[in-house]
């Protein structure tokens, strides 16, 4: 599915993607999206969706880097997950963007 972008969106900072198996230390729930917590991960202080942690441990791997767009911008929307979604834009890169800055192409 294509979106495009609504309302320029910038993102928190890049991440590295950390593997399945790697510990996550819960801090508290997200309170603007449902399902999403405030994190931290090898030391870096994040958010990160309840289905991709059990007991503690990432599910799969995971990078929470957030794609920074203008409005009008093109995404190939690759999952999404909750309120969010993972896409890669136009100049090849994978990252996060919220659904509410996004409006599909697809009819």
């Amino acid at each position: 599915m294509k979106v495009r972008v609504k309302f320029k969106h910038d993102g928190e900072g890049q991440f590295p993607t950390f593997s399945k198996g790697t510990r996550v230390l819960i801090k508290e729930a997200c309170v603007h999206y449902l399902h999403w917590y405030e994190c931290e991960i090898d030391g870096y202080k994040t958010y990160v969706p309840d289905i991709y942690v059990c007991d503690g441990i990432l599910t799969r791997d995971y990078n929470p880097t957030e794609l920074v767009q203008d409005a009008g911008d093109m995404i190939e929307v690759r999952e999404i997950v909750y309120a969010w979604l993972l896409g890669t834009n136009e100049s090849g890169t994978t990252g996060w963007i919220p659904a509410e800055v996004v409006v599909s192409t697809d009819i």
